[in-house]
């Protein structure tokens, strides 16, 4: 490993929110050292004892794991972490500001260093950034590296990607990279090496095809409601066949987190802003804010009226093993239910402290699921965490005032709680 006469590179990683922590920990494994920059020095003093302020599976492990390997360390002096560093990852969870930092970063660099923006970004923005630079006189390598990591297996995402997309003209950026890279090289993931805009469109264009493909099923699974045909086992069908593939095709699955609001507001605007209508894009969109206001009337039908009611909600966060509870689902079918008069008792193994900050209203979280479920008249999975498949739910029924399970997701097994004597409900099942 190392640059043309064999030095190791020294790599930075602006930012450690949370893609710039998931980014520093994972490149420590590749290719260390790795050092991360932030001026917050409360965050990176808590960061520094392995203590993250979020959660995502195996990340606190492989954190502190390179800590203590000495793989990886952090700074708050931007100076020094831009000397040192021959290429430097721009992965804040934010690109405001992205043109001003590159610039401060590019004063105090080497005239040969690479940048890497790894942020979501507009289209456009690694070529301004570029034309800053030149205009100020800094002599700065940018490269658009889209990545598509999901929250709750972002480690995994990283590890064992699809695809590696890298937007630059310079020969030498995508040689570095390619060093960097090489275990997954090696392993042949594909490396595609174009201009910026393409890469800077990849990311936006495939979160809007999963988006699609998202609504696409959930409004299969409301059809198959009214025809007596399971959305479980035509998703199952559906994805077996290569031109359509199984990932993301559950129904009930709905689309958030931290970026994907964001990244459709900057596609839809692009276009529009080009006079191409996406109408496709809008569409999906319309469906998957609609989903929550359906499960609101699947549960008015049973228990009519909303108001008053005790209802339990197991999950809040927009996915499993993660705590982000970003364009969550199960944080607007909270509200809907609340807008209605509706008393929550709300669970969750990691989002309640992020839930906290979004939520008003009369909801009381709860310890653990079973608390969720006491003296409830429904029970709703609006996240699905593995660990609610294991319940007790002989324990679960002796709790509810009403044995009624709306499960959102399609993680239980319907027919199991139905011959323990529950009503159950999913999505696009008889």
């Amino acid at each position: 490993m190392g640059e043309a006469l064999g030095a190791v590179m020294q790599i930075g990683v602006y930012g450690t929110g949370y893609l710039g922590t998931v980014m520093a920990a994972c490149l420590a494994d590749f290719y260390p050292p790795v050092v991360a920059f932030d001026d917050d020095t409360a965050r990176v003093l808590a960061l520094a004892e392995g203590d993250l302020p979020f959660y995502e599976k195996n990340l606190k492990e492989m954190v502190r794991r390179n800590l203590r390997n000495g793989h990886m360390s952090y700074c708050t002096e931007m100076a020094p972490f831009a000397r040192k560093s021959q290429l430097i990852y721009f992965a804040a969870d934010s690109a405001a500001y992205i043109e001003e930092i590159a610039l401060k970063l590019a004063a105090e660099s080497a005239p040969a260093t690479i940048f890497v923006i790894t942020t979501p970004v507009p289209v456009g923005t690694a070529g301004r950034v570029e034309r800053r630079l030149a205009d100020a006189g800094r002599k700065m390598m940018v490269v658009s590296q889209p990545l598509f990591l999901t929250e709750g297996c972002a480690v995994e995402d990283f590890n064992w990607p699809d695809r590696i997309v890298l937007g630059t003209s310079s020969h030498h950026a995508v040689s570095s990279l390619k060093q960097i890279y090489r275990p997954l090289v090696m392993r042949g993931v594909p490396l595609i090496v174009t201009n910026h805009a393409t890469a800077e469109l990849v990311r936006e264009a495939s979160t809007a095809f999963v988006a699609t493909k998202i609504s696409f099923i959930n409004e299969l699974a409301a059809l198959c409601e009214h025809v007596n045909a399971d959305a479980v086992d035509l998703a199952m069908a559906l994805g077996l066949d290569k031109k359509i593939a199984p990932r993301c095709l559950q129904p009930g699955a709905g689309f958030g987190g931290p970026f994907v609001e964001a990244e459709m507001d900057s596609l839809a605007q692009l276009a529009a802003g080009c006079g191409v209508s996406l109408r496709i894009l809008s569409a999906a969109r319309e469906v998957n804010q609609s989903y929550p206001e359906r499960v609101v009337e699947k549960l008015a039908r049973m228990v009519e009226p909303v108001a008053g009611k005790q209802v339990g909600m197991l999950g809040l966060a927009f996915k499993p093993h993660t705590s982000s509870v970003a364009s969550s689902s199960s944080i607007d079918l909270t509200r809907r239910l609340l807008a209605r008069g509706a008393h929550v008792r709300a669970y969750d193994p990691a989002a309640m402290p992020e839930a906290r900050a979004e939520l008003d209203g009369d909801i009381l979280y709860c310890e653990t699921a079973y608390d969720a479920a006491q003296d409830a008249d429904a029970l709703i999975v609006s996240t699905g965490w593995p660990e609610f498949r294991t319940l007790d739910f002989q324990r679960i029924k002796s709790l509810l005032r009403n044995p009624l399970i709306v499960d959102t997701k399609n993680l239980l097994d319907g027919t199991r709680l139905r011959t323990l004597g529950f009503q159950y409900i999913g999505v696009g099942r008889a």
